[in-house]
Order: C-alpha cells, then structure tokens, then sequence
C-alpha cells in the first residue's frame, strides 16, 4: 500500500518523518509512506502558503497510486482550504481512506459532505512527538493496512453511524459550506488545551445547533491539558456536556476512547464497512 503523506495546516519536521517511516518500515515493510516535501514548508505559522498546501492535498489526493492520505498533524489551517479542496478533486480522490484527527476534522468534514472517499479519525504521524507515541502512530497503520479492528474505538457498532471532532472544531465547522449531514449519527468529542468556559461555549453551539437535526447522541472523549482559570470553573467536562445534551433533547451516550494522546482510537465516519 502507498500512503501520500501532506501537511494542510502546520509543519512536520524531517528528522520526525524518519522516525515516522523507519517504525512503518520495521511493522508494515510492504507499505510505502511518501512525505510530501511540501510537509516541511514553514510560513509563518503553516506549512507553506495556502496555495502551496492545497496543491499538496489536491495532488496527493488525485494521483491513482495512493490508496490512503495521512494527515500529517494538527495545529490549524485546514479550514482555509478544505472547501476549496474538495472542489478540485478527481474520480481518483474517491476511492481512498483519509485519516487525522484534530484541525485536520475540517478536512474531514469536507470529504464527508461531498461524499468523497473514508474520511477516517484516528492518530497522525505528528502522535510519534508524544511519549509512548510509537503505539499511536502503529495503531493509524493497522488501520490503514489491515482494517485491524482493534484499533477501533470500542463503543463503535456497525448498525450506527459514526463521526468524531475536536469540540471547537465542530463548533467552527457549523453551520459552513463544509459542514456535513450528522442525522442520525453518534458524535464523539474530545479537546485539549482549552479553558472550559471556552469548552461549555463550544458545547452550546454544537448541542443547540444539532438538536433539530436529529443525531443519535453524543460521546465524550478526553478533555485533557485544560488551562488553570483564575477561578474554579464549577463543572467538569462531563458535567457541561450532559447539562448541555439535557437541555436540548439529545441524548448523552457515556464515555468515548479519543483524545489528543496515544490512546486515541479510530473512528471510520459513517458505517463500519
């Protein structure tokens, strides 16, 4: 299997990349990973203009000898292309896995709109950076190789629809050209680095803009590295998000195994195949 390798929203660094393709080679040596140059582009806060890292995408993506895209981290970015991504992809674009998570779930929000190839949550070479990060980035390529369904969040079930975001992506994404149909879908969300104002504020758009859309429920993953307040805030993570879900209607369904860490497990968008 080829994997094409771009960087939507912020740079990667080549010593990290080989790190990156020296454990695929030890675990998946029939797999080739193929880091675009355009990766370790840096303007300012991006990997590359805007221009340079739509093209990256958008030629990855169209060329037929890739069966996956791998997204290579987060950060921010992905927004100012997504929409005009989606647009200038091929028959060949169709067929193929995207996996990321994080920023990277405006990407995938797109893809899922315009019902372009799998758009996949699950880890990011960008993971190999963390401690223990090895395990995360094997977990992606299980999944991209062999479908291993271990690497799959374990409350997924094949007759539920399926989709995963960073809370305050999600909240961003609504009510955009790139937002996709979440009716009858399971929503998992996780978040990190954000004071839980900002997070019960994320949760407000997300609950009050879905309730008529009639999801299935939401879960919720990790809240990790939350931001001291200057006063205790009150509530937990979960405290806001089930206050959030009873106050419009939908149903809080418990606990969901993603997050930004090494445990963060693949999430297929829709339907397991």
């Amino acid at each position: 299997m080829k994997i094409g390798i771009c960087a939507p929203a912020t740079p990667f660094s080549r010593e990290d990349a080989d790190r990156v393709s020296a454990l695929a080679a030890v675990h998946y040596p029939d797999a080739e990973l193929v880091f675009h140059k355009q990766c370790f582009l840096e303007k300012g806060h991006f990997a590359g203009t805007d221009a340079k890292r739509l093209e990256a995408f958008v030629a990855m993506a169209n060329d037929p000898a890739f069966g996956a895209i791998w997204f290579v981290r987060g950060g921010y970015g992905a927004c100012r292309i997504a929409g005009d991504a989606v647009g200038q992809l091929k028959a060949a674009a169709r067929s193929k896995t995207y996996i990321g998570y994080s920023d990277q779930g405006n990407l995938l929000a797109a893809l899922y709109a315009a019902g372009i190839g799998w758009p996949v949550h699950g880890p990011m070479p960008g993971d190999i950076r963390r401690a223990g990060g090895e395990k995360a980035v094997i977990r992606a390529l299980d999944w991209l190789v062999k479908a291993n369904p271990k690497s799959l969040e374990k409350n997924l079930k094949r007759n539920e629809k399926h989709v995963a975001f960073n809370a305050l992506t999600l909240a961003m994404i609504i009510g955009t050209p790139i937002m996709p149909d979440l009716k009858d879908h399971v929503v998992l969300i996780e978040e990190v680095s954000e004071h839980l104002y900002a997070f019960d504020r994320a949760m407000f758009n997300i609950t009050t803009a879905l309730k008529d859309v009639g999801i299935a429920g939401i879960r919720l993953g990790r809240v990790s590295d939350i931001p001291e307040n200057d006063r205790p805030f009150g509530e937990t993570a979960a405290q806001i998000t089930k206050r959030w879900c009873a106050k419009n209607g939908i149903e809080f369904l418990g606990a969901a195994d993603i997050g930004h860490d090494i445990d963060n497990k693949v999430v297929p968008f829709g339907m397991l195949a």
